[in-house]
């Protein structure tokens, strides 16, 4: 949902509760995106400390699956134009 400034400011317990229970609330200015009110899991969730990308291939389900994860170092084809 989105909340102009001046209403999330009157009815900040409301907004506060409708981003716990519902998710993220939008607060505007002028019409344009001034800033989110997060649930503290939500918040955790997007702060929370992720693996290298590699190291998360690693571990997903379809590892050993025969997806390769090296670089091919081979150079470029060549293409005709």
């Amino acid at each position: 949902m989105s909340w102009q400034l001046q209403d999330a400011k009157a009815r900040l317990s409301e907004v506060v509760k409708l981003a716990q229970q519902e998710g993220p609330q939008s607060i505007t200015v002028h019409g344009k995106p001034a800033a989110v009110v997060l649930s503290p899991s939500d918040y955790r969730r997007l702060v929370a400390e992720r693996p290298p990308f590699l190291e998360f291939i690693r571990r997903s389900p379809l590892a050993g699956s025969g997806v390769r994860t090296e670089r091919n170092r081979s150079p470029a084809r060549k293409v005709v134009l």
